[in-house]
């Protein structure tokens, strides 16, 4: 028996100490893959939303299963889950994480995995990739910013820093799935070619055309590697890394006046957000309207019923929002849809 199977079998007693205390419904969003786990099948589970995607990719045509471990409707930084979510990661083959000091519950978990040489293995998304600085407007003392303080965790928001996770994930399915390890690998070559440059591409064209080179966003600083990767200042409202964090009354007097400096007429905010800063912007300053943007952290009820990834959501959510608050369209004509417009303009929280 190996030490997972004892885990399995002694049950989430032992593991109620690892995670966090919140009620929360901990049931994955989502699955990928070609198998339905019945017959003793690999699966791999993942911590957070843009992983799982990359994940069921790179699993396709394999037989191993690729599970979303954060619920529907949740945010993928700031969940912190109940026992059972760590008792499926024993479960399962492989887990695929972040990298350190981004979700402390995924920390625990990885923490008990080496602890007990439980044999479930660990796949790190983020190996060798490079971090940027924190921009200089955050604290440095704030606690779970990335690899190391100063740093900012948030690098698959850039197609070219994606594209090494989606490396890294294939390599580590391939070591747990050695006989389907050709597969893995051709598939992230083709998901990096046919989506990720693609994606990248028709970004540098939305950047290069704007005249301005601001936007601001009534949302947490998640967005720095868009700025980072296409030259355009993002300048979040809440400066925490946290999408939980305070709105001080100085950030509204500083967003006021990015907004009149720069004739903004349209702003971003996080589509799993509270809405009232946007809301304010729109109130007291020349804003006319607010539209979504994500850092891919989490999916609504409707993304997973159409089964959008990275990919429909960076082409159907960001794109348009892009467009509309850099000045290049109209929300009309940015719009992929009347319905996406009635929808999005000023839109209401989850």
């Amino acid at each position: 028996m190996t030490r997972r199977d004892a885990l399995r079998a002694g049950g989430a007693a032992a593991l109620m100490g690892l995670a966090g205390c919140t009620a929360l419904p901990d049931a994955p969003a989502q699955t990928g893959g070609d198998s339905d786990d019945g017959g003793g099948e690999p699966v791999a589970v993942a911590s957070f939303f843009s992983f799982f995607d990359f994940g069921r990719q790179i699993a396709e045509g394999t037989p191993l299963t690729v599970e979303n471990l954060v619920p529907t409707g949740l945010h993928g930084h700031g969940w912190e889950p109940n026992a059972s979510i760590t008792q499926r990661i024993i479960e399962a083959d492989a887990f695929v994480h972040v990298g350190t000091d981004f979700q402390p519950w995924a920390d625990r978990a990885i923490e008990t995995i080496e602890a007990d040489d439980v044999d479930t293995a660990l796949i790190n998304a983020r190996e060798g990739i490079e971090l940027v600085d924190l921009a200089a407007s955050l604290d440095r003392e704030e606690e779970g910013v990335g690899a190391q303080r100063g740093k900012d965790p948030h690098f698959w928001l850039d197609p070219r820093r994606a594209k090494q996770s989606v490396g890294n994930i294939a390599e580590g399915f391939a070591d747990v799935v050695p006989e389907h390890a050709d597969t893995f690998r051709e598939n992230a070559e083709r998901y990096n070619a046919e989506v990720l440059d693609r994606i990248d591409s028709d970004y540098e064209a939305v950047f290069e055309q704007a005249e301005r080179d601001v936007v601001q966003l009534a949302a947490h600083n998640a967005f720095q590697y868009i700025g980072v990767r296409y030259g355009v200042r993002m300048r979040p409202l809440v400066t925490s890394l946290a999408a939980s964090g305070d709105v001080k009354p100085a950030d509204i007097r500083e967003a006021a006046r990015v907004i009149r400096e720069n004739d903004i007429r349209y702003i971003a905010n996080g589509v799993f957000e509270s809405q009232r800063p946007a809301q304010q912007l729109v109130r007291e300053t020349g804003v006319e309207a607010y539209f979504p943007a994500t850092p891919y952290a989490g999916v609504r009820e409707e993304w997973v019923e159409q089964n959008w990834g990275y990919e429909e959501i960076a082409d159907n959510i960001n794109r348009p929002t892009f467009e509309i608050v850099l000045g290049n369209k109209t929300p009309e004509e940015a719009a992929p849809s009347a319905a996406w417009l009635e929808q999005w303009r000023n839109f209401e929280p989850v």
